[in-house]
């Protein structure tokens, strides 16, 4: 079958061997697949990302290919040993994107033996498999992976009625944040992104306030309208000077890259929480002393559950969240190479569909 391998530093096409579900596993046919930032950052920094594979749940080995991709739509084909067949061979799935084998954890498209979306077919377990509810388009349907980012993201902060986000990045990870907290009912949804069209994209996707940095310091201008919404209103007053405290802040850092977590301390109010969703492979630098005096909260976040999975593919169903505005681009197996450049420009693209039989 066809696939983008990763090969050593390179990304190419070529045909690799199909795979051959075992016990408890469905074999599909691939019908969409976003690519990932993660899928991206893999690439730039191949040998940080194998170094510290074992954290996605399995060692990945360097000398042999791989096939990413993890956020698709796919039509079961066959069934392995020991499966139920609880749905017909033909019908539309989504899936949690893991293996279970023994005692071992396979995440799709971060696996040597298991093949992400950017192949032709795929594995995937029975037990995770989700049908896509009928009337939802398969290219939408495939955005469930990183939706579901964004709402895990915006639960573990624990949000409360008196706080007030800050999302800084606006790209799919800082899209899919602005849209959870829209479902939730955070208000004012601040926002701060370099592009023009991703801040576009935030206000279609519930952002009531877009930032460019370049031009307004997102922290400034976060301190305004918090003090202006309600939850300023309620604030309550320093008991030493009698000034009014200003809302609880949560900054959502959704860029992943060295320097940001920084900046976001220096700029941040006392007591300010943050939940790192950007996936940052490099290291970084912060002076823990401004963590330390302004008694700042980090948490860092992965992922999702499995119930938020399925929750978030019946929310896009549903129409409470709106995915489409992400899928800038469709592309066959053979445009993949070139689309993990041209993502590099933002004004160009959000988030780009791979189609690996067209």
């Amino acid at each position: 079958m066809r696939a983008a391998v990763m090969r050593g530093t390179r990304l190419i096409v070529d045909d690799v061997p199909e795979p051959i579900p075992q016990a408890g596993e469905v074999l599909v046919k691939t019908l969409a697949c976003g690519i990932c930032g993660s899928d991206l950052h893999a690439l730039k920094h191949r040998d940080l990302f194998f170094e510290n594979s074992s954290g996605l749940g399995s060692q990945l080995d360097p000398g042999r290919d791989l096939v990413m991709g993890h956020e698709f739509c796919a039509e079961i084909l066959d069934y392995g040993p020991n499966t139920e067949k609880l749905h017909p061979v033909g019908t539309r799935v989504c899936s949690f994107p893991m293996l279970v084998r023994g005692q071992q954890l396979a995440p799709v498209g971060y696996c040597n033996d298991v093949p992400g979306g950017y192949a032709e077919k795929m594995l995937l377990m029975e037990a995770l498999l989700l049908p896509v509810p009928n009337g939802l388009a398969t290219e939408t349907a495939a955005l469930t992976e990183p939706m579901a980012v964004g709402l895990h993201a915006v639960e573990m902060a624990h949000m409360t009625e008196d706080d007030v986000p800050l999302v800084i990045g606006c790209g799919p990870v800082g899209l899919a944040v602005i849209s959870a907290l829209k479902l939730k009912g955070a208000a004012p949804i601040i926002a701060a992104d370099f592009s023009p069209a991703r801040r576009k994209l935030a206000e279609r996707l519930g952002a009531d306030i877009v930032i460019d940095p370049a031009s307004n310091s997102p922290y400034e201008d976060w301190q305004q309208a918090a003090r202006a919404s309600e939850q300023g209103q309620r604030a309550e007053s320093n008991p030493l000077t009698g000034e009014r405290l200003l809302p609880a802040g949560v900054f959502f850092e959704c860029v992943g890259v060295p320097g940001v977590i920084d900046q976001m301390m220096v700029g941040a109010e006392r007591g300010c929480r943050f939940v790192v969703v950007g996936v940052c492979m490099e290291q970084d630098h912060i002076k823990p002393l401004l963590g330390v005096t302004k008694e700042l909260n980090l948490q860092f976040v992965l992922g999702y559950t499995p119930e938020e999975f399925a929750l978030t593919l019946n929310n896009i169903a549903q129409g409470l969240i709106n995915a489409e505005p992400l899928i800038t681009g469709k592309i066959g197996v053979d445009g993949v190479p070139q689309a993990f450049t041209d993502l590099e420009n933002p004004e160009a693209h959000a988030k780009i569909i791979v189609e690996p039989w067209h």
